[in-house]
């Protein structure tokens, strides 16, 4: 039977989500947990590859087993396995066409920042931390440039391996909580580090250094070199994906909040 799950984790102890050879990674401890609970070799599929350093609240996976448990033998098993900065949230028995990545219609990333002149302690990890004010409603103007299909080539590392950088923005959102910015970002699917160069170039605009029509600049020139910096992996979070209907999935998790 095939069998999603929802994943929560704090990934500043990880070296991305892909498992890969010396080093650690949230995969090889999701799939050493699972293989525990089921008494075989588990592999998993994921709906989103995270980078070192980045966080999940909704994180979706799945996997095929012919193990007898229930649903919350997967989830609370697979717990008490797993260290405590990863967490099964939910487990659900699908159908055999499910696909963690390939039946996705949308994700959502968060990105929060650390807007004050002095360099936070308790959320070093948990979120970005940016000197200059940030005026949101700059941001606001500069993101609109962002909404709809576009070639996202100067917002793609140049690494990513994704086949076409053509994507379809549903959505951005900025606000403010105090001393605390939160980028939100809703998108049919991402580059590779899409959401840190979008964050990066908003906060350029955000702190006066260029004018909001420069995102729509940076955007049609389709050159990474011209996309301004990359923000920190600190303070991005994997928020939700959304699946047609018939699967039943979960519902969006509790935004990630601080302030």
């Amino acid at each position: 039977m095939r069998i999603a799950l929802g994943v929560e984790y704090d990934g500043s102890g990880y070296h991305g989500w892909q498992r890969q050879e010396g080093a650690l990674s949230v995969q090889e401890v999701v799939e050493d947990a699972l293989s525990r609970v089921a008494a075989h070799p588990v592999r998993v599929s994921v709906a989103g590859r995270t980078d070192t350093g980045v966080h999940a609240v909704g994180q979706v996976i799945h996997f095929d087993s012919d193990a007898a448990r229930d649903e919350r033998a997967w989830v609370f098993g697979g717990n008490v396995n797993m260290p405590r900065d990863v967490s099964f949230l939910w487990a659900r028995r699908v159908e055999d066409d499910f696909h963690a990545r390939f039946l996705a219609c949308a994700r959502r990333y968060r990105y929060i920042i650390a807007n004050r002149w002095t360099r936070p302690a308790i959320h070093r990890s948990r979120a970005s931390w940016f000197q200059k004010p940030l005026d949101v409603e700059r941001m606001r103007a500069g993101a609109v440039h962002l909404l709809g299909q576009h070639d996202f080539t100067s917002f793609r590392a140049v690494a990513c391996q994704a086949k076409s950088p053509v994507k379809t923005v549903h959505e951005v959102e900025v606000t403010r909580v105090g001393e605390y910015v939160a980028i939100d970002v809703r998108a049919n699917a991402f580059l590779h580090h899409m959401v840190r160069n979008i964050a990066g170039v908003l906060m350029a605009v955000g702190c006066g250094e260029q004018e909001p029509e420069w995102v729509g600049e940076v955007l049609a020139h389709r050159d990474r070199t011209l996309g301004g910096v990359t923000a920190p992996p600190d303070g991005l979070y994997f928020v939700h994906v959304d699946y047609p209907e018939r699967f039943d999935l979960p519902p969006c998790p509790a935004l990630p909040v601080i302030g």
